[in-house]
């Protein structure tokens, strides 16, 4: 029987990406979103994966939707927890609600996703908790204070998390994207994009795929011993 995956912020990006190559991997996989519904039939179409609103930010709803999860597929033993938001200011023009809303979503979505399946976690003695970090947590950037601090704070809580798990061969690590070429990216300027690509040894932007590929390693049998870990993936532009 294979093993059941989840992906939060799943059905668009590097979310979709990595719900597809888990699949590839014999994995079943269902993606949690937040808002569009139209992208989420669209992915689900396209895929066969499921897919589940709620918000993670919420913590009752996501102790609802991942029941919803296991009522229909088992007992989650890969959780990812991917979804993020950003709400980008200068940090003296910056709201509370956008301070409150960045770190509510990237920080605490991952206590509010990973908390519910911990104890199954450790009672099948199986669980493998992979933190979509980023770059911008490992080195800081300009009018991301919010997003900094939240993605800061989930490699602080993957490197506590692996020293409980361990023990109950549970996994916990993060993976530290540099600029990849999503939506979001490609709809930038291409001057932008260019002074962007400069600054990375490789030359160029990293591929969602990429992304993908160290999520279903580190989900593997073969990342057993590897937990705790950080793993950059930005093409040698922040060497950590």
């Amino acid at each position: 029987m294979s093993k059941v995956a989840l992906v939060t912020g799943g059905t668009r990006g590097i979310g979709a990406s990595i719900a597809k190559a888990l699949k590839e991997a014999g994995y079943s996989v269902a993606v949690n979103f937040a808002g569009n519904e139209d992208a989420a039939k669209k992915f689900s179409d396209e895929t066969g994966i499921s897919s589940y609103k709620w918000s993670v930010a919420d913590y009752d709803d996501c102790v609802e939707g991942i029941a919803r999860v296991e009522a229909d597929l088992g007992p989650v033993e890969v959780l990812v927890n991917n979804a993020g938001i950003t709400r980008d200011a200068p940090f003296h023009k910056m709201t509370r609600e956008q301070w409150d809303e960045v770190i509510g979503t990237n920080l605490s979505g991952i206590f509010n996703m990973t908390h519910p399946l911990w104890s199954g976690m450790k009672s099948r003695k199986f669980g493998r908790v992979i933190n979509i970090s980023s770059i911008n947590g490992q080195k800081g950037q300009f009018a991301q204070a919010n997003y900094a601090a939240a993605k800061a704070g989930d490699i602080g809580f993957t490197k506590s998390l692996a020293q409980e798990g361990a023990r109950a061969n549970i996994t916990v690590n993060a993976i530290c994207p540099g600029y990849i070429a999503t939506d979001m990216v490609m709809a930038v300027p291409e001057k932008v994009r260019e002074s962007i690509i400069s600054t990375i040894p490789v030359g160029r932007l990293g591929e969602p795929e990429d992304i993908a590929r160290c999520v279903v390693f580190l989900a593997s049998d073969d990342a057993g011993f590897i937990t705790g870990a950080t793993l950059s993936a930005n093409g040698g532009q922040y060497l950590a």
